[in-house]
């Protein structure tokens, strides 16, 4: 973390969001920073990646492989060619990290993920991190979903070196096979599925033991942990199933004798495209619902982003008794007002840069699938529709409008600050804040966390492309 004023200190998934935009300046130091949390002196003789300084055990959010791809994309565009010695070396190491996730975070063994903590501070009802209040766990939206992109990432990495090194199909083929087993489980098995019918939306479920099993209680609280799961999607490419035989035989016979499995993967023939197959954990038919929510101004969409939780959990708290208290969670647009992790962060209304990237990406990709054949109202309820491509830009310009002058010269991370909007020695000189007011985009928490809110330099500059 770059601190300024305090000192710099470990956070993993931190990292791996400041080294894109850090990319764009230097590579190689993106690289080396992306292979030095994989090297023995950081990750764990099991495979596991430090969380973060103060407490190295916890779990951040499994976006290493994502960052090393992004990254390695990145070095290439510049240079003019593919480091491919980078990208095999750092995916030997995520493949000792994903194993760590199967073994130690799917307790159940159903391809349904309790990673815990997750970075995202106080956005659930009660401390992840810890042992849930009655006993039992929690099977996240989240934590599932952010395994199944893992998944996603591996396999774009493994089709990428097998182009070179025909060993790396069957390697593709085991991410492929467990990418829709990740999929049919929080989707299609009744028992465990993460998915409300009645609201259109993923929510987490909390299992407390019982007589002769778990009873499964789901978390109806509508935060960025139901969001997530659009972040695992992409398609595949038929020039490059084509260049992989191994593989296509492979996944044509997984299609065709485990069609139980294969509700995640679509296909549709495409005019000048030929036949482009979409992976996603979020079903096309399940996909509209979850963004006419998204997209709400009531809801999750404001002036400046992706809220982290629902507006509408402002006059609707979502309040569950559990082992003989109330556990809650509410709409708070600025500052935390719970005691959770000190009290310093907030997940519970705000807007996060590194979420709201990677929902702008995942649009974008099922845009690359669907193109004018899907598209949806934005703001839900204007009656203007757009395809998902245009709604990842608008996002975007949300997001940069934070730090942009407005009609009155006025910057909206600056918020009430006068002496920032107008003092000629300080007005130009942007801070780039840890989160961001969930209503009025004001800077709030660290001023300084240059890091992943610098990723809206790479927002400008695909905004210019």
């Amino acid at each position: 973390m770059p601190h300024k004023w305090e000192y710099p200190w470990y956070a993993a998934w931190d990292l791996a969001f400041h080294m894109i935009p850090f990319a764009l300046i230097d590579p190689e130091f993106a690289k080396s920073q992306m292979a030095l949390f994989l090297r023995e002196w950081y990750m764990h003789p099991n495979g596991q990646l430090p969380a973060y300084e103060w407490a190295l055990s916890d779990v951040n959010p499994p976006v290493h492989a994502w960052a090393c791809w992004r990254v390695y994309k990145i070095d290439g565009k510049l240079q003019g060619k593919k480091d491919f010695a980078f990208l095999e070396s750092v995916f030997h190491k995520l493949l000792m990290n994903f194993t760590w996730w199967v073994n130690r975070k799917d307790a159940l063994g159903n391809n349904i993920f309790e990673g815990g903590f997750l970075g995202l501070d106080n956005i659930g009802i009660f401390d992840r991190s810890k042992p849930i209040p009655g006993g039992g766990m929690i099977e996240q939206s989240d934590g599932t979903s952010w395994m199944a992109m893992y998944c996603l990432n591996m396999l774009k990495i493994a089709f990428e070196l097998a182009l070179v090194n025909p060993a790396y199909e069957d390697v593709a083929s085991k991410f492929f096979e467990h990418f829709l087993y990740i999929g049919s489980a929080m989707n299609a098995n009744p028992d465990i599925s993460l998915w409300n019918e009645e609201d259109g939306f993923y929510y987490d479920n909390i299992l407390i033991p019982g007589d002769g099993g778990y009873k499964r209680i789901p978390t109806r609280v509508r935060s960025m942990v139901g969001l997530i799961p659009l972040f695992a999607g992409d398609t595949l490419e038929p020039s490059l199933i084509n260049r992989l035989p191994g593989f296509r035989k492979r996944m044509e016979w997984f299609i065709r004798h485990r069609p139980d499995l294969c509700g995640n993967l679509a296909s549709m023939t495409r005019e000048g495209a030929g036949e482009r197959r979409l992976l996603s954990i979020v079903p096309w038919n399940r996909l509209e619902r979850v963004l006419r929510t998204l997209l709400d101004e009531r809801e999750f969409l404001s002036p400046h982003g992706i809220r982290s939780v629902s507006r509408h959990h402002k006059d609707n708290p979502f309040v569950l008794w559990l082992d003989g208290g109330p556990h809650g969670v509410s709409y708070e647009p600025a500052e935390s007002t719970t005691g959770l992790f000190g009290g310093n962060s907030n997940w519970r209304g705000p807007v996060w840069f590194p979420v709201n990237y990677l929902i702008i990406e995942a649009l974008q990709k099922y845009n690359h699938y669907f193109g004018e054949e899907f598209k949806v109202e934005c703001p839900t309820g204007s009656g203007r529709w757009m395809n998902l491509g245009e709604v990842a830009a608008e996002i975007s310009r949300r997001l940069s409008r934070i730090f942009l002058c407005d009609g009155a010269g006025r910057r909206p991370v600056f918020g009430g600050a006068e002496k920032f909007q107008r003092d000629p020695h300080f007005r130009d000189y942007v801070l780039f804040y840890e989160y961001f007011h969930g209503d009025n985009g004001a800077g709030i928490g660290a001023s300084h966390q240059t890091g992943w809110t610098g990723l809206v330099a790479k927002l400008l500059q695909q905004s210019g492309e």
